[in-house]
């Protein structure tokens, strides 16, 4: 098994060499792609042994995942892991979310924070459950954090949604993919990680309001070209979906 972890950076300075340094700990190989930073992010990751993929411009989360997921399975990587640089997500989680992985090789495994409410703005809180309603019935399962970036793909999967030619904008790419993935009979399974939400951090590049109304977009396409999945819709709510805390599934 070869893991490449592919972390996407707009404007990350103040916290990418430390999420780099603590991810180096749990796998070897990392992909940064610098979305067109002007504030020295790239420059932060000087002597680190890994790979720095830059953006001229910014182009959004979407197009920096897609460059990386495609860099790691061009060299051979047979899963990948994505997490953001903000510090929102702990690379100690990593194992975890690996070892979720060897036990359902072809599942997307999602590290999964909505259990930790307490720890989460409320508007954000409202805006994933908003949208794993959307996203779970387009999917045609229960899905316990829809908007979460801490994941673990399989390249096989990668593989078969021709991830290298997904044209899904900004944040719209991680939801689009648990639905195309839906639809070829793969599915995500979540374990539970901590929602981290600090006070000193710098203001989410997510727009709660913009970034859900262009995922429900999405969504509203897919299930209108789907006769609106009506059994998807009844799989969707049937049970809620748990966030294992052990890597036990």
């Amino acid at each position: 098994m070869t893991i490449a972890v592919v972390i996407p950076a707009f404007n990350e300075a103040p916290t990418i060499r430390d999420i780099v340094m603590r991810t180096l700990r749990e796998v070897g190989r990392i992909i940064v792609v610098d979305d067109g930073s002007d504030d020295g992010t790239g420059a932060a990751l000087q002597g680190l042994p890994v790979t720095v993929l830059r953006n001229a411009t910014n182009l959004g989360k979407a197009a920096s995942l897609r460059r990386g997921m495609v860099c790691a399975l061009e060299e051979g990587a047979s899963a990948v892991v994505t997490l953001d640089a903000d510090a929102q997500h702990e690379p100690e989680d990593i194992p975890r979310l690996v070892a979720a992985h060897v036990r359902n090789p072809q599942a997307i495994i999602v590290g999964a924070r909505l259990h930790d409410r307490d720890r989460i703005p409320q508007a954000r809180y409202l805006a994933n459950r908003f949208a794993n309603f959307w996203i779970a019935w387009a999917a045609g399962y229960p899905i316990s954090d829809s908007q979460s970036g801490f994941r673990v793909y399989p390249a096989s999967v990668l593989s078969a949604l021709e991830i290298g030619k997904d044209t899904s904008p900004g944040f719209v790419l991680e939801s689009a993919v648990l639905i195309n993935a839906a639809r070829l009979g793969v599915r995500s399974i979540p374990v539970a990680v901590s929602a981290i939400y600090r006070a000193s951090a710098r203001p989410s590049h997510f727009r709660p309001v913009v970034d859900i109304l262009l995922i429900t977009r999405m969504v509203a396409w897919k299930l209108l070209t789907s006769g609106f999945n009506i059994s998807g819709l009844i799989r969707s709510r049937r049970c809620p979906a748990r966030a294992p805390r052990s890597d036990a599934i």
